[in-house]
């Protein structure tokens, strides 16, 4: 899995995934290049604090000591008493695209004669508190640390080249996307005082073990030949599954050139790599669709295309009979157009062949997952086990799935079991604590100032403001809210610099939290927020 993994969640746009090694984040395959890269900012460097709760037994026995928090920030249009932007940085290094260009970001302290500042998480990318990341050394990576980083940092740092900027006196404003959507709102619920504003763009705000809904906006929006030919092959292969009918299993692993995978749940996830979950994947997926086309990846429909392919070789459609003396002589339409597929395009990602191998398809070695060399993706893993959770899952038994249903939570467990053995110190829990990521108000998080944007179509949605889960939002007065119409997950973050030849509905939304943020600041004198 070392080859390409890509940890998908969250990681598109926020910071939530490139190699889990997402959020997908930020391999940005045929993307313009960076105006950062061309700007070359500097990186300045934070002495933060390890652990802000020295009396809680959590913490227990406390490090001591602070550790580097490495930051960007862009002052060019910086005027004395503008507002502050924080961006946060997320689950990923933030090096190589710090979010300050070609950004909602962007269009902010450029409207505002703001500062724009992209701030890296604790233990990720340079901001790592010790040089390995064992159990013990990982207890200090939950939510409340985290956000305790923000407000330090709000109230503390020493920007270059400025003077006065701190909060409360001066206005911040913090913006985060996916993961650090939630850490946005959480931020503002927690330090009203120090932070101003707030917006949580796809803010996964709600945690719970299994997250089979990631599935759901795919089921119903894509297109619905493609999506029928999976479900029905996934229900043909769960029907051998439950026959117990290991012949038969052996040769759909053969269809797919991937005999090699021992467990039958490595199997059903690697061929369900072209749609994507919430962990791994070596492929652009439906999270990864995007408006803007310097960040748009159409491989999921390629792979629909390829599937529904009506007019493939003889020998390719032959395959889907191949099968079919295991399902009463049904045949398995598109299988053959599904494995010519994977061998084209998944099965070359692992140039040995040795397709078991933890470099590979092969999740069930232990070594590989206790491995505590430093990471992006071992930090994100242990946050998902935890506390947040957001296992992938196969749909509810008796709706249709996209995904085989032997993936369940005992799956992703075994990794963090595998990953996380208990230390001298900290353990982690038998199954991840959403009660202390739902602690800062799930579904019912308000608070003064807080904007939530989401996407109608972002696999994420179920866990956002906007879910389905949610009682129904209706009032801009009791929260401000808003849902982009076919939008995809953090579709708000990457702007045109152009607002007005931007698509309408994401037009729309760039133009409602500008002046949305506009409007307040306008309120800040008046507001007595720093007195």
């Amino acid at each position: 899995m070392q080859l390409f993994q890509t940890f998908g969640w969250l990681l598109c746009y926020s910071g939530l995934a490139s190699a889990i090694t997402t959020p997908p984040r930020h391999h940005v395959r045929g993307a313009s290049p960076s105006t950062l890269a061309a700007r070359s900012r500097p990186a300045y460097y934070f002495d933060q604090t390890i652990d802000h709760f020295p009396h809680s037994p959590r913490y227990a026995p406390h490090a001591k000591g602070t550790f580097k928090q490495r930051y960007y920030v862009e002052t060019s249009y910086y005027k004395p008493g503008g507002p502050v932007f924080l961006y946060l940085g997320g689950e990923g290094s933030i090096e190589g695209d710090t979010h300050l260009d070609g950004s909602l970001i962007e269009q902010l302290y450029k409207a505002y004669n703001g500062i724009g500042i992209v701030l890296e998480n604790r233990y990720y990318g340079a901001s790592v508190p010790f040089n390995t990341t064992t159990t013990d050394e990982l207890a200090y990576l939950t939510t409340e640390q985290v956000i305790a980083d923000f407000d330090v940092f709000a109230r503390k740092v020493q920007l270059p080249g400025v003077k006065n900027i701190n909060a409360p006196a001066s206005p911040w404003v913090v913006y985060g996307g996916s993961y650090p959507g939630a850490l946005s709102a959480f931020t503002i619920k927690t330090f009203p005082k120090t932070f101003y504003a707030a917006i949580a763009s796809s803010g996964v705000i709600h945690g719970q073990v299994e997250y089979p809904q990631w599935y759901d906006p795919i089921q119903a929006l894509a297109p619905q030949d493609c999506v029928t030919s999976v479900n029905d092959i996934v229900d043909k292969m769960d029907g051998l599954v439950a026959a117990g009918n290991t012949k038969a299993l052996a040769e759909l692993k053969a269809v797919f050139g991937l005999s090699a995978l021992r467990d039958i749940r490595d199997f059903a996830q690697t061929i369900a790599y072209p749609i994507g979950g919430p962990f791994y994947y070596p492929y652009y997926t439906w999270q990864e669709i995007n408006w803007n086309p310097a960040y748009d990846h159409q491989d999921f429909f390629d792979f629909c295309t390829n599937l529904t392919d009506y007019q493939a070789p003889a020998e390719v459609t032959a395959v889907d009979k191949s099968m079919a003396k295991y399902t009463h002589g049904e045949p398995w339409t598109n299988l053959g157009n599904y494995a010519a597929w994977m061998k084209r395009v998944i099965l070359p990602l692992c140039p040995s062949g040795d397709y078991d191998s933890s470099e590979c398809f092969g999740t069930q070695h232990p070594d590989w997952w206790a491995n505590t060399t430093n990471g992006d993706e071992r930090s994100w893993l242990y946050t998902t086990c935890t506390e947040f959770g957001a296992y992938q899952a196969a749909a509810p038994k008796g709706q249709k799935s996209l995904l085989s249903r032997v993936v369940n939570a005992t799956y992703t467990q075994e990794w963090c079991n595998w990953a996380f053995p208990k230390g001298k110190y900290n353990k982690i829990p038998p199954s991840p604590d959403s009660a202390r990521w739902n602690s800062y108000g799930d579904f019912g998080l308000r608070a003064d100032r807080l904007l939530f944007v989401d996407g109608s179509a972002d696999p994420w949605q179920d866990l956002c403001w906007h879910s389905h889960q949610a009682p129904p939002r209706t009032s801009w007065d009791a929260q401000p809210n808003h849902v982009i119409n076919g939008a995809g997950h953090v579709w708000d973050l990457r702007t045109l610099e152009n607002v007005d030849t931007e698509p309408q509905f994401i037009k729309a939304a760039t133009k409602l939290e500008i002046r949305t943020i506009g409007k307040w600041l306008s309120e800040f004198d008046s507001s007595k927020f720093a007195s």
